[in-house]
């Protein structure tokens, strides 16, 4: 049974810091982690992702503010998120694929304050 297990959501103000994690269980060989969030009423949207050897992707709004980075070894994905702004503010997702939409987490709720 696959499981993607996240953790290190929360409030924080703006311009502090959160690190979310992300543990996936039962899938093997993943091509691409990544995380997404989505807000209130809105569409959930990519964040940022990162392939197995290491090429990431990110959303121009979080563009030298978050990092992506992930342990092949583990199947685990972290993202590094500063200077943290009200409209991150959201449910993020972790997602992995092995082919096609993959694989969600349950969700991390991330609130920041202004």
């Amino acid at each position: 049974q696959v499981q993607l297990v996240e953790s290190g959501g929360g409030s924080v103000q703006a311009g502090g810091s959160l690190r979310l994690s992300c543990a996936a269980s039962g899938i093997f060989s993943i091509n691409v982690m990544g995380w997404y969030r989505q807000a209130p009423g809105k569409q959930r949207e990519l964040v940022a992702s990162i392939s197995f050897g290491g090429s990431t992707v990110y959303a121009d709004h979080v563009k030298g503010r978050f990092t992506i980075s992930r342990d092949n070894a583990k199947n685990t994905v972290d993202l590094q998120m500063n200077s943290l702004k009200p409209e991150d503010t959201a449910v993020y997702y972790c997602n992995a694929k092995v082919a096609g939409p993959g694989y969600w987490g349950q969700g991390t709720q991330v609130t920041v304050s202004s």
